[in-house]
């Protein structure tokens, strides 16, 4: 373990999880080896923090919604948890309610202890292998994930990949944000450069249809209160934004920004889509950073990405992975103060 490096705690198994801390443009990130999760995310003369988490490893373990954590192998739902690749049906853990394959499974890369491959003052590159076989998914999955921070307020999130047999392999990062330290993110505003998005059925898996957002409460294409989501005729957030049809080179997508705090988070990356979930259904009962308790809509996610259940869809983003393929995708999150 690097000097620099704290335990933050024990596995029931006996592992050490670490918490490593990196700094730099103004921001100061832990990082844990459970999970690649971003722990406590600071921007200097903001007090409070910048995403939710939690103080101690058993509430991650017993009660986290992801909370920074790096899902995978394949982030975000998998219809009945069944694909095909060249004409091989794979059948997966169906890990929520039974019925849909969410975020790499029960022990999926977000629960696994990575390893600390190198680190440095403002940066972690933490690796794990994920088994082939693990929640049903073929292929021994190589992982790269490195955090930097690079200066002028920019949150670098680079994950990369390799497997040894064709498999879907689609990473995010799932940090729940708040830039103002308020009970809910309900006073910010958001825009998407995304004019069109996924419906979805009951189980949230989409339906195969790319509408436009024109005309709906999807339109996010100029600034728009949060707010409006809880109002009547308004959706709360827990859709796929289509960005592009591939990955692309990295460019901005999104916006959010507080008008009580004056702090502006803008998104940058080479992902086809964004997952905007807004928290709804969060309310952990343990206390979260400095005491503070996390209700319905604490805080929001924009998790960079292929598009859910896209390993079943023609008409989507590819995300199979094949041997001698590298996956590589990068986001940038930017923090600013007005």
């Amino acid at each position: 373990m690097d000097a620099g490096n704290e335990i933050f705690g024990r596995l029931e198994k006996g592992g050490a999880v670490e918490r490593i801390a990196i700094s730099g443009g103004g921001l100061t990130a832990h990082v844990l080896t459970f999970g690649a999760i971003i722990q406590d995310l600071r921007l200097a003369g903001h007090d409070a923090p910048l995403v939710l988490g939690f103080e101690d490893l058993a509430s991650y373990l017993d009660h986290s919604p992801y909370f920074g954590a790096t899902p995978g192998r394949c982030a975000n739902r998998i219809g009945g948890g069944r694909f095909s690749i060249d004409g091989i049906a794979y059948q997966l853990e169906c890990n929520e309610r039974g019925v849909t394959h969410l975020h790499g499974g029960s022990d999926g890369t977000g629960r696994q202890t990575w390893q600390v491959a190198q680190q440095g003052a403002d940066f972690v590159t933490l690796t794990l292998t994920d088994p082939a076989g693990r929640a049903g998914y073929p292929g021994n999955c190589a992982i790269a994930c490195t955090y930097r921070l690079p200066g002028d307020g920019v949150f670098s999130v680079t994950y990369e990949a390799t497997t040894d047999a064709p498999t879907p392999v689609n990473l995010c990062q799932h940090s729940y944000f708040i830039l103002d330290g308020s009970a809910d993110a309900l006073g910010h505003d958001i825009r998407l450069a995304a004019d069109h998005y996924l419906p979805v059925d009951e189980n949230l898996i989409p339906t195969g249809e790319i509408r436009p957002v024109a005309g709906t409460p999807f339109d996010l294409t100029g600034w728009t209160p949060m707010r409006r989501q809880v109002e009547p005729g308004g959706v709360a957030f827990d859709h796929n934004f289509c960005l592009s049809r591939e990955r692309q080179a990295k460019r901005p997508v999104g916006a959010v920004r507080s008008p009580l705090s004056g702090i502006s988070l803008e998104v940058l990356t080479t992902e086809p889509g964004v997952q905007l979930y807004t928290g709804a259904k969060v309310n952990p009962p343990a206390p979260g950073l400095g005491g503070r308790r996390y209700g319905p809509f604490a805080g929001f996610c924009l998790e960079t990405q292929v598009w859910p259940d896209a390993v079943n869809h023609e008409n989507f983003p590819p995300a199979v992975l094949r041997p001698g393929e590298t996956l590589r995708q990068e986001t940038d999150y930017i923090f600013r103060r007005a």
